[in-house]
């Protein structure tokens, strides 16, 4: 498996299961209980989340020790990123050109030979 792959691969990861832990309720509510029940901001402070979410992938992607020290960075700025660019809703709005008569919606004009 190529590195960028890998990097792709562990993006996607740590956003869905950061995004999982931080912001969504779970089955049963158990994900909401567990935010109530562990101390400080640790599970509802995306941010924090995801620093601590990189960790493990990190020896997924491998490479020296100073490596392993910026992909940690790297990959939690890298789903921090994502998180910003899907958290808003998107407004998706699809308008119709308007023919310039009604008539010519089908149609097409017919010109006398020569002209």
């Amino acid at each position: 498996m190529g590195l960028g792959f890998k990097l792709v691969l562990s993006v996607l990861a740590i956003w869905r299961l950061t995004h999982l832990l931080a912001k969504e309720d779970g089955p049963w509510e158990v994900l909401e209980w567990l935010r109530r029940i562990v101390p400080g901001q640790l599970f509802s402070c995306f941010y924090c989340l995801s620093v601590w979410m990189s960790i493990p992938f990190v020896w997924f992607i491998g490479g020296s020790a100073l490596e392993k020290f910026v992909t940690w960075w790297a990959l939690s700025g890298a789903a921090l990123l994502l998180e910003k660019f899907t958290e808003g809703p998107v407004d998706i709005k699809i308008e119709a050109e308007q023919a310039e008569s009604s008539d010519e919606l089908l149609r097409a004009k017919h010109r006398a030979a020569g002209h």
